[in-house]
């Protein structure tokens, strides 16, 4: 076989690189190396005045550099995928003749097969993240219990038993409650306490993804279904609950249209990624939640009845704090162990601060309770919290239910906290764990139970 005769410029670009192909500005063939004959498994073909449009129609490569370099008149570094699967990074170099024209264009490449095998399983892995996230999440539910879920009073006994019997029935639960009472806890104890539990809890806040990216972040999408899409596609929020539990927050806040694509998604258990054309099936368990008074939106025509019938098979009522007063002296002292182990800072709360925080209104609710102790056990600077140590909005507070007694606060602030400490009597027994449950020192437990003729 009779080897091509090269010029000047190409030879020192043949001495640069074994895998080396040049073509005039016609896209012919001039020289190949055999190195990249074998690159593209046309080993013991003469290919020298082919065109390198004819191999790509062929199969061969795809895309071509040749136009490219023509166009841009410099280097051009493309990515090119053989008919055998590799992936080539290839530079193409342009050689100017005496006047200034492109009189050839030399490439040669890069093997990144396994780059790019790299990158491909990189973007699968994304696809999961949000998967693995949730999983974290339930790992450490299944560590803290269930944080804010405390049932002292009769009317958050009720709720959590209702919960309870529910959780092992495959049922639609609606929750409902004013912000901070603790709705997504007890969605993830619904989760806990069900068959699905080994199953991922998948939370979707309605409210806080825009309508104009819902179905995209919810549904999932194909790749290239919309301008900036993944070209391998996503994987949406719904898909990631397969065989757990889907937990729709501010389900209150979808907008009409969504409701629509929400009900057909709940009654089939069935979509379709954006861009797709094929139904997915997906088993998974629905719970919801509002703090809005969703009858009042149907009957305003901005919530679907059909909807709100699907969602509500079960509904749950959270009371908020001011119906459960009961709970308070739990609560406080949960957090206030909590943030003391969170942050290695022993803290107790005194007297007058116990007394004040019994008289607020806690429209946060729970969540607000929760802030504020964290915020008392940082700001502190002793290890006993005083009155002087709450923040301004929070001292001297007159309760409303003052004046539906007939007696002065003292006395009905005396009155709630001997009912307290009678209960603590009871499940407690000892004063050294009443006062770590009630957040005080045990001589003021001591005192106070004398106070009131609390017996043993």
């Amino acid at each position: 076989m009779t080897r091509p005769i090269l010029n000047d410029s190409e030879r020192i670009l043949q001495a640069l690189k074994d895998d080396l192909l040049v073509t005039d500005c016609n896209g012919t063939i001039m020289t190949v190396s055999e190195e990249t004959k074998k690159l593209y498994g046309i080993e013991g073909r003469n290919v020298v005045g082919e065109t390198v449009y004819q191999l790509q129609k062929e199969g061969v490569f795809t895309p071509i550099v040749t136009p490219l370099v023509l166009e841009k008149r410099d280097r051009v570094n493309v990515v090119q995928t053989t008919r055998y699967g590799k992936k080539l990074l290839i530079t193409g170099v342009p050689v100017f003749d005496a006047d200034g024209n492109v009189w050839r264009i030399a490439s040669y490449s890069h093997d990144i097969t396994e780059m790019a095998n790299m990158e491909t399983h990189l973007k699968d892995m994304q696809d999961e993240m949000k998967r693995v996230k949730h999983e974290l999440d339930q790992l450490r539910l299944k560590s803290s219990g269930y944080g804010e879920l405390f049932a002292e009073s009769p009317p958050m006994k009720a709720c959590l038993d209702t919960a309870s019997r529910v959780a092992a029935v495959d049922v639609n639960v609606l929750l409902l409650g004013e912000s901070g009472v603790g709705k997504t806890h007890l969605a993830k104890m619904i989760h806990q306490k069900s068959p699905r539990n080994k199953g991922p809890f998948i939370e979707v806040n309605c409210g806080s993804i825009p309508e104009s990216l819902f179905e995209a972040e919810f549904f999932g999408y194909e790749g290239g279904a919309f301008t900036g899409a993944s070209k391998k596609g996503k994987v949406g929020l719904a898909e990631t609950s397969e065989g757990g539990t889907l937990f729709l927050d501010e389900i209150g806040e979808l907008s009409l249209s969504l409701q629509v694509k929400l009900l057909k998604f709940i009654q089939e258990k069935q979509f379709y990624r954006v861009g797709g054309t094929k139904p997915k099936s997906l088993d998974f368990r629905l719970i919801a939640a509002t703090n809005q008074p969703l009858q009042d939106l149907v009957v305003a025509k901005e919530f679907r009845e059909d909807l709100y019938f699907r969602l509500s098979v079960v509904p749950i009522h959270i009371p908020p704090m001011r119906e459960r007063p009961e709970d308070l002296a739990p609560l406080i002292s949960h957090f206030l162990h909590l943030f003391s182990e969170k942050y290695e800072r022993k803290k107790m709360l005194d007297d007058a601060v116990m007394q004040e925080l019994y008289k607020q209104e806690w429209q946060g609710n729970v969540r607000e309770l929760m802030n504020l102790i964290e915020r008392l056990v940082v700001t502190s600077h002793s290890q006993i919290i005083t009155h002087s140590d709450l923040p301004q909005s929070y001292r001297d507070t007159v309760s409303p239910l003052e004046t539906s007694f007939q007696a002065p606060l003292r006395q009905t602030l005396d009155g709630v906290e001997e009912r307290i400490l009678r209960d603590a009597k009871k499940r407690w027994k000892t004063t050294v764990k009443m006062a770590e449950v009630l957040g005080i020192s045990q001589p003021s437990i001591v005192r106070k139970l004398k106070k009131y003729r609390i017996n043993d």
